[in-house]
């Protein structure tokens, strides 16, 4: 007796051992416990017949000093085998213990004298064929076999003894037993065998890193599940799901997923599923609420690009407005302060945004501020006071570069047209001149081709800038007359070289 606790207790200190040295991350099951195996697979036979157990290890303790097979019956005294089997002959409760494992589950095996048995397998998943065999002793044979479960008749053929369901369900567990019909008309009945389907994995726990995460964060979801010491090698495909059955991306089936960012609207339940590869088991989780919480818009600011006090006519003026809190998406808006003018808006998941004036002038000069609103209540910067300068004497204008341009073009006119008009013939002169000779018909007299012809202003582009009313362009076109037998040559020739268009910008004093 004294050595029958001593065992007990070292097995008991033993598996003490080996939950200290799991992996702290790793669930319970990674404990591994030794699978005992039924062969044939019934848990009832006839006295007389034999049964050989099978012990499977996973040699997770390596350290442990059991070499051999450990078997336990009862109250017998344990066994110890080199090998993993073991032949058994009478009924009990067997369980065994491989080298590196804790011990089995236990086993009840049945050696039955009557003359009717009701055969059952040892274990049953959910999924897996459940066989039922009902077996006659003797040599009268059965004329007629009906199954009961739960003692309601299921099943009654002349074809076939044997029950079967080709995949078996948690609701098919129960009581189960057989009525065998001989060719005599006897009836013979077996005891209540009671059957119960294991999972084949339990029912799927959803778990989320934080379920009030802030906006804009990341959330990790896990699916987890245990499968049977049995079935380690059983493949699941995972899925996750918010509200109504809307799936979220899992391409992979993995048990993990990551929401990079998640946001306030993404609030609502979430619950995972698991289903085996094959589709034929699925099971989901319950669900859980996530409540993504927003934090309201903070320290709006209005800054500009260049500084306010740099802005130079001309340039581009850039409009930053930015907040020094809040998240999800942020409406901005920009306004006049003095003109009650609103100059634009963006909607965005940001904390920062611009708005962009491209030609700045000197009417743009003003206070500007900005808005900023996430949805709790709408946040106003300070206003800022934009000045714009302008250089003296720099004007934009449609060709000239500035006034060194457009004053260089007007001097080069002038000097052309005094130095033309000293050139010509008396008789040749301006609308000014006097005495006016008839047109004559003929080829004209040597020309000088650096004085041009009679100069023709047209007025082409008058207010160009609509707020420079002052303005006026003028184009300057210069042209060489050309013998009548070389008009082709010579406009071509003119087109090429002798043709110079001047544009100069004319300042009006009104």
């Amino acid at each position: 007796m004294l050595l029958r606790m001593l065992e007990e207790a070292s097995v008991l200190l033993w598996a003490s051992l080996l939950v200290l040295a799991a992996p702290v991350s790793g669930p319970l099951a990674a404990i591994h416990k030794s699978v005992i195996s039924v062969q044939p697979p019934w848990t009832t036979v006839f006295r007389g017949e034999r049964v050989n157990l099978t012990c499977s290890g996973f040699h997770f303790f390596a350290q442990e000093k059991l070499q051999g097979y450990r078997w336990f019956s009862g109250k017998a005294r344990p066994r110890e085998t080199p090998g993993n089997t073991l032949e058994v002959r009478d009924s009990g409760q067997y369980r065994c213990q491989a080298p590196g494992s804790l011990p089995s589950n236990t086993v009840h095996l049945i050696f039955s004298s009557a003359s009717l048995i009701l055969q059952a397998p040892y274990s049953v998943f959910e999924g897996d064929e459940l066989v039922l065999r009902c077996q006659k002793r003797g040599r009268e044979k059965l004329a007629v076999v009906k199954y009961t479960w739960n003692r309601k008749i299921i099943s009654g053929t002349d074809e076939s003894f044997d029950l079967l369901i080709p995949k078996a369900s948690l609701n098919n567990s129960g009581c189960y037993q057989c009525i065998g019909f001989l060719e005599n008309a006897h009836v013979l009945r077996t005891s209540q065998t009671n059957i119960q389907i294991q999972e084949l994995f339990s029912r799927p726990k959803l778990e989320v890193t934080d379920s009030q995460p802030i906006e804009g964060k990341p959330v990790n979801l896990s699916c987890r599940t245990q499968l049977p010491l049995e079935r380690p090698d059983t493949r699941l495909h995972f899925a996750f799901f918010r509200d109504n059955g809307v799936m979220i991306s899992n391409q992979s089936g993995s048990r993990d997923l990551q929401i990079t960012a998640i946001w306030r609207e993404d609030s609502g339940s979430y619950w995972c599923g698991a289903e085996t590869v094959t589709g034929g088991i699925h099971k989901r989780s319950l669900p859980l609420q996530i409540d993504v919480q927003r934090i309201p818009v903070s320290g709006v600011l209005l800054e500009t690009q260049p500084q306010e006090d740099q802005v130079v006519e001309g340039e581009t003026l850039v409009l930053v407005c930015s907040v020094a809190k809040g998240t999800g998406n942020t409406t901005f808006s920009w306004h006049r302060e003095d003109t009650r003018e609103s100059l634009g808006q963006k909607s965005q998941r940001s904390q920062k945004a611009e708005l962009e004036i491209p030609v700045i002038g000197e009417s743009h000069a003003g206070r500007y501020y900005c808005t900023a609103d996430n949805g709790y209540v709408l946040i106003q910067s300070q206003a800022v006071n934009v000045t714009v300068r302008s250089i003296p004497g720099i004007k934009r204008s449609l060709v000239a570069g500035g006034t060194t341009g457009g004053s260089l073009s007007i001097l080069l006119a002038v000097a052309l047209l005094f130095y033309c008009w000293h050139q010509r013939k008396p008789g040749d002169g301006f609308q000014g001149d006097i005495i006016r000779r008839p047109l004559t018909v003929g080829p004209p007299g040597p020309f000088n081709p650096m004085c041009p012809a009679p100069v023709e202003l047209q007025q082409l582009y008058i207010n160009v800038h609509p707020r420079e009313r002052d303005l006026v362009y003028s184009e300057i076109q210069i042209s060489q007359p050309g013998a009548e037998g070389e008009a082709n040559t010579f406009r071509t020739s003119l087109e090429n070289q002798h043709v110079s268009v001047v544009y100069s910008e004319v300042k009006t004093q009104l």
